[in-house]
């Protein structure tokens, strides 16, 4: 196992366990199956057109795709293959991120999934020298397909050249560079080895109650460090692996695939609850009342028999009348669901695990590869409002400060070529340093208990930071002060102080009735300024940084008041403590 790369994974379930749907797709309303041999082959032959179009060993290569596809492990395992550097981006960051992420990384070839995203990287590319051609993965009118690199490789291939390349890469060597949002907005570049992954990989398989006869659904994106890390495990677990058209489609998927294992953000398991919910609210009568009976009943559970006989008794009889109608809207099949990347409502884990479906919250970062710790199934290996027990070979023990310390395999190399970032992040004794703050219960179960960066992350696991969109939505002559919110939310929002003698003066020129602060502040002409504004400026941002809602505020924040410190900077949580019952409207459906 020490010698294993990432690319050895494939050969390792084509020699223990070939499968005739390793990977899937739905195209043209059929899943297309592709076999275990089928996806190396295809992977050999591009690497080899790789190798002809002159990629050497070190070189990056990104991929950005808007839905997890075939493809994408085609380009993953040929790229791994010859040691170039993978560097998958997500599509809906901004222009300025794409342009610093191809730069930073020297990529030299892009990969994107369709039409919309090549118009895009086509144009930004333009500005990059280094970046000597876009692929894409549809077939797209005048663009370069992927198949062309594809077809050359099959037309000249060097087996004993990529041999020897293969031979000569070391689990040590760096695999792949993933960027995430820095605290100042600036992406930086975790550095991932082979034997980061693959040390994830192994410590992680264990926990997963399915072995060869299994399907996963994955929907999460791949350049995403979770799901990436899991694909991998389904491959080495030979579990197959079904792709969702796309996250509208989830419960059709599931329904067509059952599935024995997905994994979730906890947004999308809050919205799968909605709509159980929201089916429950349709009926009548006294199917109506068993409905929330059975629900009121999951919203009590505990683990292991804790509520005792009585419980389990009732427990079983909404089994047989409402929770296995639960089971059957997802497949009928799924024996477990992992979730991570943001924290997961604890009442939504009770009502899941006792409707039979139960949910293992895990902990870890990009910079951990990911995973730190995780929950299982194992009797008295689970707590709610836990991140589980470390996963093996992981060390965790908790700072003074009550910060997260991590050392093992697992610690990613470093941030590319910022030493200095490197050197925060990982002291000298190799402890990373996660900059959450938790505690270690009953000196087993890691729990999350804030968040020592003032970095936001969405209940959908994207990263937010907030300076950069601060500093941008005050720009506005009509904004004095701002904090971006959303940490745990699906959205990113805003509160607001306006400035009250510029937007005074508007009043007057636009005529608009001056008055005081908490009555200006609900002008429907004043409001659809502070739209007009959000809208402008947020067009510096990508998708998920960009604010959505946003409340005004009639009063200055000051030191006096206690929202600024001495140095004038946002005291975050003293902010969302007084002005509570504002985030909350910001959220409310």
């Amino acid at each position: 196992m020490e010698s294993l790369r990432i690319f050895d994974i494939p050969y390792l379930q084509k020699e223990k366990f070939p499968k005739e749907d390793c990977i899937a797709s739905k195209v043209n309303g059929s899943w297309l199956k592709i076999s275990t041999a089928q996806f190396i082959s295809t992977a050999e032959s591009l690497a080899y057109g790789f190798m002809n179009a002159g990629i050497k060993k070190g070189d990056g290569i990104a991929t950005i795709c808007s839905n997890n596809r075939i493809e994408w492990n085609f380009a993953d395992l040929a790229i791994l293959m010859i040691g170039a550097v993978h560097v998958p981006i997500y599509p809906t960051i901004s222009d300025g991120d794409f342009k610093f992420i191809f730069t930073d990384a020297e990529i030299k070839y892009v990969f994107v999934s369709d039409k919309k995203l090549y118009d895009r990287i086509k144009e930004i590319a333009k500005d990059i020298p280094a970046i000597k051609n876009v692929y894409t993965f549809d077939e797209i009118i005048g663009a370069s397909h992927w198949s062309d690199l594809l077809k050359e490789g099959e037309k000249n291939p060097d087996a004993e050249k990529l041999e020897a390349i293969k031979r000569s890469i070391a689990p040590s060597e760096l695999a792949t560079l993933i960027y995430t949002s820095g605290t100042t907005g600036t992406p930086k570049g975790v550095m991932l080895s082979h034997s980061n992954i693959v040390s994830n990989v192994i410590a992680s398989k264990v926990f997963v109650p399915v072995r060869e006869d299994g399907k996963a659904l994955s929907f999460l994106p791949l350049c995403h460090v979770y799901e990436r890390m899991l694909n991998y495990l389904y491959q080495y677990l030979g579990i197959s692996i079904y792709y969702a058209e796309s996250i509208d489609a989830i419960g059709d998927n599931l329904r067509e695939v059952k599935p024995h294992v997905f994994v979730a953000v906890p947004r999308v398991l809050e919205k799968i609850y909605d709509k159980v919910i929201a089916a429950g609210n349709a009926l009548t009568g006294m199917k109506k009342k068993l409905f929330f009976w059975a629900v009121d009943l999951g919203l009590r559970f505990e683990m292991n028999h804790a509520n005792g006989w009585w419980y389990d008794f009732q427990l079983g009889i909404a089994h047989k009348l409402i929770f296995s109608k639960w089971q059957a809207a997802i497949g009928g099949n799924v024996r477990v669901i992992a979730s991570g990347s943001a924290p997961l409502q604890p009442r939504l884990q009770r009502i899941f695990w006792a409707a039979g479906i139960p949910i293992l919250e895990g902990y870890g970062l990009t910079e951990t590869s990911p995973v730190i710790s995780v929950n299982r199934l194992t009797p008295g290996d689970a707590k709610f409002g836990t991140v589980g027990p470390l996963i093996p070979d992981v060390e965790v023990k908790i700072a003074d400060d009550g910060e997260i310390l991590c050392k093992g395999p697992n610690v990613m190399m470093g941030y590319y070529k910022r030493p200095d970032l490197t050197v925060e992040a990982i002291d000298h004794d190799g402890w990373f340093h996660t900059g959450d703050i938790g505690v270690m219960i009953d000196n087993k179960f890691l729990m999350i208990t804030d968040r020592k960066k003032e970095l936001l992350k969405t209940s959908g696991g994207k990263y937010v930071a907030p300076q950069p969109i601060e500093n941008k939505m005050k720009e506005s002559p009509y904004i004095s002060q701002i904090m971006v919110v959303g940490d745990g939310q699906k959205f990113t929002g805003a509160l607001i102080v306006p400035n009250f003698h510029n937007l005074e003066e508007w009043c007057k020129a636009n005529g608009v009735e001056v008055k005081e602060p908490k009555l200006l502040i609900q002008d429907e002409k004043v409001l659809a300024l502070f739209d007009a504004e959000r809208d402008r400026l947020n067009a510096s941002f990508g998708h998920v940084e960009q604010i959505k809602r946003y409340e005004l505020l009639p009063d200055e924040w000051t030191t006096l008041g206690g929202e600024l410190t001495p140095t004038l900077k946002l005291k975050r949580k003293f902010i969302l403590d007084k002005y509570k019952v504002w985030v909350e409207k910001i959220y409310v459906e």
